[in-house]
């Protein structure tokens, strides 16, 4: 089952994406991860970071832009980063998620301080059944959370509203000593997607 970051199919720049573009992002969608970093602490230096889902590589970005030299990142798409996104301090695996040899190679990798999953699979217009493969998606992004996380280490998923929020927050507080729900104000207002946010995995 391939996965894509979400088409953009509005096409008017509005004032995240221009600001995005000014200050040297591939998409409007740091500011997601901006606000989330602000609110929970994600990320900080020298930390190991996991993004899946990351082209064309926006949270990479940022992720780099806040380690600035220390730690490492490791991202994982089916597609290729932009070219502007490079790092000495950065590994790109390109693959699907789904595959064994792309979790042996990030599990190698880590084990991470933090794990952050934009991804989205690619929409068919049918409300359920988006929501149905992001809850998918997301429920593939708390595996490798469950599995590559260092005991007190921090997760943030994308979840398209209706996909099952309650059941998968329950889980995550298994894993986690706190889950929750977050809409960062830089989602658009006429989308449907929210966040999940895992606090301090469980040793």
């Amino acid at each position: 089952m391939g996965w894509t970051m979400a088409a953009n199919s509005y096409e008017k720049p509005d004032y995240w994406s221009r600001k995005a573009f000014s200050e040297g992002y591939p998409a409007r969608s740091v500011y997601k991860l901006k606000e989330l970093d602000e609110k929970f602490g994600l990320l900080k230096k020298n930390y190991k970071v996991l993004d899946l889902g990351a082209a064309p590589g926006s949270w990479t970005v940022f992720v780099l832009r806040t380690l600035d030299g220390t730690g490492h990142v490791t991202s994982i798409d089916l597609k290729p980063l932009a070219k502007s996104v490079v790092g000495s301090n950065l590994e790109f695996i390109q693959g699907d998620l789904y595959d064994q040899e792309v979790r042996d190679r990030a599990m190698a990798l880590g084990p991470y301080d933090s794990v952050i999953c934009d991804a989205a699979p690619p929409t068919t217009g049918n409300r359920t059944v988006d929501t149905a493969r992001s809850t998918g998606l997301v429920e593939l992004a708390i595996f490798y959370a469950q599995t590559m996380l260092k005991p007190g280490g921090n997760f943030a998923v994308k979840i398209f509203q209706g996909g099952d929020q309650q059941a998968l927050l329950k889980s995550m507080r298994e894993i986690f000593t706190s889950a929750r729900g977050f809409k960062p104000e830089a989602c658009r207002t006429e989308s449907f997607e929210t966040y999940l946010v895992g606090l301090g995995k469980k040793g």
